[in-house]
């Protein structure tokens, strides 16, 4: 079992700047790890994800803002937020894919951002 733990969310001005950490129980040099978000009212997103050898992808509302980095020695995944824009208001969820397939989920975080 893969416990997943968010950190770093917070209240952020448009165009501010936050990041976010996800601490996970054990190694994840081989699975995949990404970010997902869900404003309330609204169905969840994805917003970025990165594999074991580093490579990122990026939603579209997102990309060039948002960069999504992993340290396999911490076992811990971060999202960093530029140019926050309010529309970016939500809870942030991160999540580990096993290579099965299987799917872990952290408890989420907040973000808000203020116009």
């Amino acid at each position: 079992q893969v416990q997943l733990v968010e950190s770093g969310g917070g209240l952020a001005q448009a165009g501010g700047s936050l990041r976010l950490s996800c601490a996970a129980s054990e190694t994840f040099s081989v699975k995949t790890m990404g970010w997902y978000r869900q404003a309330p009212g609204k169905l969840r997103e994805l917003v970025a994800t990165i594999s074991s050898g580093g490579s990122t992808n990026y939603a579209e509302s997102v990309k060039g803002r948002f960069t999504m980095s992993r340290d396999n020695a911490k076992n811990t995944v971060h999202l960093h937020m530029d140019s926050l824009k309010p529309e970016d208001t939500a809870d942030y969820y991160c999540n580990l894919v096993l290579p099965n397939g299987i799917m872990y989920w952290g408890q989420g975080t907040q973000v808000t951002v203020s116009s």
